[in-house]
Formats: structure tokens, sequence, C-alpha cells
């Protein structure tokens, strides 16, 4: 998922940004472990208008090496019989990402923000679910998401906004919550709130949704029952909330879980997150890269 503005991120397309040694974004990195994985397709979610500059700067070169296509986000892409609130321009949000591939996906596939380095071992475990683990479609879905630590994902330059998770001793979702304003304090407790001014004390080992999610196509009926709901809702909403409102993949799994039409399989990850929530992200994460490469984690030149 690469449609999003990216507005905390100031100038310029954050997904853009180059954070390797040879000129490399993050997406390559995910692209390069996923392929190194077992996945055989590479499919883009992005705006119509940044589409020139994305294959200029990734699509052309992933082309080489992988079978690429591109599906475009559009705020005008809604259920048939509803209409975009005058004024709109955010984004929908993730749910309707995932949902607008709901026309080229027809097997078991991954779900990750192109902003996000994830590390190659969240690949390898998702893909051996997906692969080995996952249940044909029944009456309950079989779906998984990779679970990071709450620790290992914040930003030293800001909050976050994270899914906070709930497991049983299984491992499977109770629950996944958005949570907000997410950062570690100096007394070392990490906080955030509930979105109505609640402010909770997070465990470090907390698993966390980010949007590394395993999914099956049965998910493109929800998604279009889900979103459905969503506009229905969204006219009864005060014209300042039709605005801003989002239609949010947890959210749609949440409601899965709690109907018992979806078991979602938190699959424990130990690696770092990196991002650029942040502009100031970027120092980070191009930090983190150099040591990886020092170490032959990555080469330097990544697809050279």
């Amino acid at each position: 998922m690469a449609a999003g503005i990216g507005s905390r991120y100031g100038a310029g397309i954050k997904q853009l940004a180059k954070v390797g040694p040879g000129g490399e974004i993050i997406i390559d990195y995910s692209v390069h472990d996923a392929l190194a994985a077992g996945f055989d397709k590479i499919i883009f979610i992005i705006r119509k208008d940044i589409e020139e500059e994305f294959r200029d700067v990734i699509g052309n070169r992933i082309e080489k090496v992988a079978d690429v296509s591109y599906v475009f986000q559009d705020l005008r892409d809604v259920p048939a019989g509803f209409r975009v609130p005058e004024g709109r321009t955010k984004p929908w949000g993730t749910a309707h990402a995932v949902w607008s591939v709901r026309d080229v996906v027809d097997c078991p596939f991954m779900v990750i923000n192109a902003d996000d380095f994830y590390g190659a071992d969240s690949f390898r475990t998702m893909h051996d679910y997906l692969v080995d683990r996952m249940s044909p479609a029944g009456d309950v879905y079989d779906f998984c998401m990779a679970g990071f630590r709450l620790g290992n994902t914040l930003s030293e330059k800001g909050t976050v906004a994270r899914g906070i998770c709930r497991t049983d001793e299984a491992g499977n979702m109770l629950s996944v919550t958005e949570t907000y304003h997410i950062s570690r304090h100096e007394d070392g407790v990490i906080r955030g709130d509930d979105g109505n001014g609640r402010v909770l004390d997070l465990p470090e080992e907390t698993p966390v949704s980010m949007n590394m999610w395993g999914l099956q196509p049965v998910i493109f009926d929800v998604l279009t029952e889900s979103f459905r709901s969503f506009m229905t809702k969204l006219e009864t909403m005060a014209p300042e909330d039709r605005l801003k409102a989002e239609f949010q993949l947890p959210s749609v799994i949440d409601s899965l879980i709690h109907t018992g039409r979806a078991s979602v399989r938190v699959l424990p990850v130990h690696e770092k997150w990196y991002g650029v929530t942040y502009h100031e992200d970027r120092q980070s994460i191009m930090k983190a890269i150099a040591d990886m490469v020092s170490r032959n984690i990555y080469k330097e030149k990544l697809f050279g």
C-alpha cells in the first residue's frame, strides 16, 4: 500500500525517500525480502497522481526482477449507490486500499505498507503460514498477521498510532484496537490514548499490527459489505466528520473476530521496525540499513 499522502513527513513523497547506500527506498527492501521468502507477484497500490514518479523511482527497476502490476486507489471508487461527500479529499483508508485490488487477486496474499521496513524474517514467517498452515476458506475465515513487539515499533521523533492486539494462549487474536499518540515517556513507560482522551499504559511486549496481514480473496466480499455499512454510517455524520472518517482494515478484522466470522493467528515477529512517519526518521533507518549492509545481511547495491 503506497497511496498515503504522507502529511507528517513534510515535503516530498515519503514512500520514495532514499534510505539505502545504492539509493534504495524502503519498498526495495520489502520486495527483496518478499521474493527471497517465496512470494512471486508484487502489486503496488498507488494514487494515479504519483504513478509517473513511482514508476521512475521504483517500478521500472522492480519490473526487471519481479512480476509487477499497479492498482490505483481512487477516492471515487465507492460501492454502487453511494457518492463521495462534497469537499472530501482524504483517502478512505487501509481497508479501501485492500478493496482496490479485488479484481486482480485470486489467491492468498500478504498486505504491507510501502513506508515500513519489516525485516526478512517477517516475510518468511508470513509466507510459511500462507503456504503451509492457512486453511481453505470456510465458514470461519483463516487469516494471519505479523505481531510486532510494541517496543520495537516506536519512532524517536514523535508519536505513532498502532493497532494494539489482544491474543489468547494459542496466539489467536481476540481484538485489535487502534491506539493513538503512542510514545515512550521520560519514566520509560510507553503510553498512548484510545482516541477519546483516555491515557493507556502499554506493556513493552504488547503485540501490535503494522499492517502486515495474510488474507484470502474472501476478504473482498467482506470489504464490500463493510464499506457499504461505512458509507451508510457516513451519511449520518456531521459534515466535518464526513471529510475525515476512515475505513480501516484493523476495524474490519476486529469486527469479523467478534462476530465469529474470522480467526486471525498472530505470528510473533521479533524484528525491529523502521519507518518514515516523520522526516527525521529517515536518518535512523539509513543508519540501520548501513549496519545491516556491513554485516552482509543486504548487498550494498540491493539488486545489482
